[in-house]
This record gives structure tokens, C-alpha cells and sequence, in this order.
């Protein structure tokens, strides 16, 4: 018996998705095989489909695997809800997002990936784990446009989902490429992102 074959359960499974990830976002989606994958992990293509009889099986692994890292940013921004500290705020946000691009890129490029070629884990992205992210940035946004800080007039959707395809960029440049026009200082950015974006929602 290989010493694949003598893992518990959880953990092959978990290896599964691991490797599910690497290869996905390494070859994308359609050139990726179940034999690679089961190879990668070291176990036949029935035993992967003991774990995950299907494809949509081992997607929503996928996703479910990085839930608890979308929930612990979506609890940090909520923290900031009753403060009214819009700059402290949107540095944390900034900070999260590219946090996410510099971490796990391979996770970000499997979602590159999905989106490139029209799969399903981008619609399951969405669905399952950014809704309740962005509902936090939505919520702290209207609420400050209610009690007058930030201009009426403009959707928080708009709003907030201007201020993260900005900094998201800005994340992205720096996973693809080392030749950029970016300052070096990450920090020097986001602050000048922040005060820039608030130098326009704020009411005058």
C-alpha cells in the first residue's frame, strides 16, 4: 500500500484541492487532465473520483477551501463599521486586497483563468464567497453617505467597486510583472490611492 493510499480522508481530499489549484491555474482548466491530477497527488483516477465524483465536486472544494480566508477579511472590515474613520478604513481595505493578489496568487490566477475561459468558478467566486465582502464595503459606504460624509448622489455600488478595481490593478501589476511604473513603497500607493478616492467621495 503506498503511502498515499495510508492518508486519512480529510487529508488526500485536501491534498486533491491543492493540487487541483496549482495545476488549474498553472494549465487553466481545459488543459488540465484528471490523470495529471491524480498524478500530482499520487493516487489513481478512482480514488480521486472517491473523493470527488464529479468536477463541480471538486470546484466548490475549491472554493469552500479559501471560504474562511474571505470571511476573516469580510469580519476585519466590518470592525471598522462604527468607527466613521473612513481612511482607516479604506487603508484596511486596500491593504486586504493586495494582501490577497501577494499571498495566494495561484489562487488568483486559477480565477484569472476561469474568467478568461467563461467557467464556472468565477460565477461561484462571486456567489459563494466576494457577495458578503463586498456587501461590508457596500454597507460602511452607504451608511457614510447617510449621515453625510460622502456626496449623495452616487450608487455605494459604484462607488466602492471604483475604489477596489483600483487598487485590485494596482495588486494585479505587481503579481504580473516586476517592470512597472508603480512606486516601490506599497504603502506610499495606497496612502495616495486613499487620499485621492477621498478627496472625491467626500462631501465638500
Amino acid at each position: 500500500m503506498s503511502v498515499a493510499q495510508k492518508l486519512p480522508a480529510s487529508v488526500r481530499k485536501a491534498a486533491i484541492v491543492e493540487a487541483a489549484i496549482k495545476l488549474f491555474s498553472d494549465k487553466g482548466f481545459r488543459g488540465t487532465t484528471t490523470r495529471e491530477l491524480a498524478a500530482a497527488v499520487g493516487v489513481s483516477e478512482p480514488v480521486l473520483y472517491q473523493h470527488f465524483a464529479t468536477k463541480s465536486d471538486l470546484y466548490s472544494a475549491i472554493i469552500e477551501s479559501k471560504s474562511q480566508d474571505v470571511r476573516s477579511l469580510t469580519e476585519g472590515l466590518e470592525s471598522f463599521l462604527d468607527l466613521g474613520d473612513d481612511r482607516a478604513f479604506f487603508t484596511h481595505l486596500a491593504d486586504a486586497i493586495l494582501d490577497f493578489h501577494e499571498h495566494d496568487p495561484g489562487y488568483l490566477r486559477l480565477l484569472l483563468f476561469s474568467g478568461l475561459e467563461k467557467h464556472e468558478l468565477a460565477d461561484r467566486f462571486h456567489e459563494r464567497q466576494s457577495r458578503g465582502f463586498l456587501r461590508a464595503v457596500f454597507s460602511y459606504i452607504g451608511r457614510r453617505i447617510e449621515q453625510g460624509a460622502f456626496r449623495e448622489g452616487i450608487d455605494p455600488t459604484v462607488i466602492g467597486l471604483s475604489f477596489i478595481g483600483m487598487v485590485a490593478h494596482y495588486g494585479l501589476d505587481r503579481v504580473v510583472t516586476d517592470k512597472t511604473d508603480w512606486p516601490p513603497d506599497r504603502k506610499l500607493v495606497v496612502d495616495g490611492m486613499v487620499s485621492i478616492f477621498l478627496d472625491g467621495v467626500r462631501k465638500k
